[in-house]
């Protein structure tokens, strides 16, 4: 039985999320806007068993992705490029999703999802950037 993601949460800590967008190719007056938007998400998560739903709510961008885990998917990486997405139970706590570009080129990305005790771990990742995020209970 997977662990239970549903529920609203809040941000408690970021780590290396202005050296992801910078990864990512993003310019600094458009990194400035995002990491102070970013900087107080709100998520909600629905889940039925392997199937999920996360919407992503900042002042400046709202982002949904609904998915089942094992199960190809369209979503964009967080620079608003289309991909291609395949989330796994990477270990029974942990869904791990590598993204492929649909188009161009760019770095290679992943998120991962984690419960640990009462936190939600989320980890962005652009080649050999990692951008980790804790979250708790709403």
């Amino acid at each position: 039985m997977p662990p239970n993601f549903a529920g609203t949460w809040k941000m408690k800590s970021s780590e290396n999320f202005d050296e992801l967008l910078k990864a990512l190719g993003v310019n600094a007056m458009l990194r400035k806007v995002a990491c102070a938007a970013a900087s107080k998400p709100h998520v909600e998560i629905r889940q039925d068993g392997e199937q999920f739903y996360i919407k992503t709510s900042t002042s400046v961008r709202t982002t949904e992705i609904n998915f089942r885990v094992g199960e190809e998917f369209d979503e964009e990486t967080v620079d608003g490029r289309k991909c291609k997405s395949l989330p796994v139970w990477e270990t029974e706590n942990k869904i791990y999703c590598k993204q492929k570009l649909v188009n161009g080129d760019g770095p290679v990305t992943f998120w991962s999802r984690e419960m640990s005790g009462d936190e939600l771990i989320l980890v962005f990742g652009a080649d050999y950037v990692v951008c980790t995020r804790i979250y708790v209970r709403d």
